[in-house]
């Protein structure tokens, strides 16, 4: 199968996602540990921190389509798209539910984990949205959420992927809208149905309909696409942690101007010249999975070792985030690696290196 070019400034961007993400928990960690200390911590409101899974969403719609580009015409090009999309996202899920499993055996207080029945274990397991006891609709590894919403996108993309590539946006976009419908118009649906029908699907759609916009030939100029990016996130800056409108367009919106902007201009040679934020990108997702342990684990330390005080508030949150972060790429190189390609050749039939630009 022939590659997909690289996207160095996608990958750039997945590292800003992810940062975010874990920047938001990094700072509930040290609110906690700064209360116990008696000293004073007010967040950083730079960005909405919750608003990195946003930007993710785009940036999946666009790589799944940019990836599987050189599939169409293919025979069988479903079943080695899933086969992909399993070992990428799978053993490391799995991997990480497991470990938050045993932790939650072993102590119980550390993480908070409440019990579940074995349904409820499977399912989340599986990729099942499930109310828990509480009746949130999340995994037993809460950030498994949004990996529910992913593996029901890469489904839809699969029934769709025979109709050709301008075919298969076309109809995955169509589906995704149908879903939201549905779920606006319908009364009570099953748990599934009704988690699957947000309006934050429409996300992955954004990130399609730009992937097929890039296959077109679009392409914008350097200071267009500039101008793209300093919108998305005077936008997202704008929106705050509890925006006015719905969070598809509050945070969705200003996703997709970022993505557009890492993806219609000219990436490569940009990308050229920002080497380590591409190797963070490319560990994105270890990163994500990852650094609730590494946070946690750190604020054990920094509490029984009685650096809360001394370090301070702040430059202790930005040494959890560097250390999540260097986690996540030794993580991402020493087990993350081996396990998709291990899982690649066992369910893919001749199983070829995975893409660059596919790293989600």
């Amino acid at each position: 199968m022939t590659r997909s070019p690289p996207l160095p400034l996608i990958q750039v961007l997945r590292a800003l996602a992810a940062v975010m993400v874990a920047a938001g928990h990094a700072q509930f960690e040290v609110a906690g540990l700064a209360a116990r200390a008696g000293q004073p911590f007010t967040p950083a409101a730079w960005l909405p921190w919750p608003a990195g899974v946003d930007v993710f969403f785009v940036i999946s719609g666009f790589i799944i389509v940019h990836a599987a580009a050189p599939l169409h015409g293919r025979a069988n090009p479903q079943k080695l798209f899933l086969a992909h999309r399993i070992a990428r996202v799978v053993p490391l899920y799995w991997l990480a539910t497991t470990l938050y499993l045993a932790l939650a055996w072993a102590r119980p207080g550390l993480l908070g984990a409440g019990a579940e029945g074995p349904a409820y274990l499977a399912a989340s397991y599986l990729f099942w949205p499930m109310a828990r006891a509480d009746g949130a609709v999340q995994p037993l590894y809460s950030l498994g959420w949004t990996l529910n919403y992913e593996m029901a996108f890469y489904a839809l993309f699969a029934l769709v992927l025979p109709l050709g590539r301008r075919g298969a946006v076309l109809g995955v976009l169509a589906l995704l809208a149908g879903l939201v419908v549905l779920g606006r118009m319908a009364g009570t649906l099953p748990v599934p149905v009704a988690f699957w029908s947000d309006p934050i699907v429409l996300e992955f759609a954004c990130g399609a309909a730009l992937a097929l916009a890039r296959q077109e030939g679009l392409r914008l100029p350097g200071p267009a696409c500039l101008a793209l990016a300093v919108a998305g996130l005077a936008l997202l800056w704008l929106s705050g942690e509890a925006p006015a409108l719905p969070r598809c367009l509050a945070w969705g919106g200003p996703a997709t101007l970022l993505v557009a902007a890492a993806s219609l201009g000219p990436s490569r040679e940009a990308g050229r010249r920002l080497g380590p934020a591409v190797a963070l990108g490319d560990a994105s997702y270890a990163l994500y999975l990852a650094h609730p342990f590494v946070l946690r684990g750190a604020r054990v330390i920094a509490e029984a070792a009685g650096l809360a005080a001394p370090v301070g508030p702040g430059p202790l949150a930005i040494l959890m985030l560097i250390l999540a972060s260097l986690a996540a790429i030794l993580l991402h190189r020493i087990v993350e690696r081996p396990l998709t390609r291990a899982a690649r050749a066992r369910i893919a039939t001749a199983p070829r290196p995975e893409p660059a630009a596919d790293q989600g």
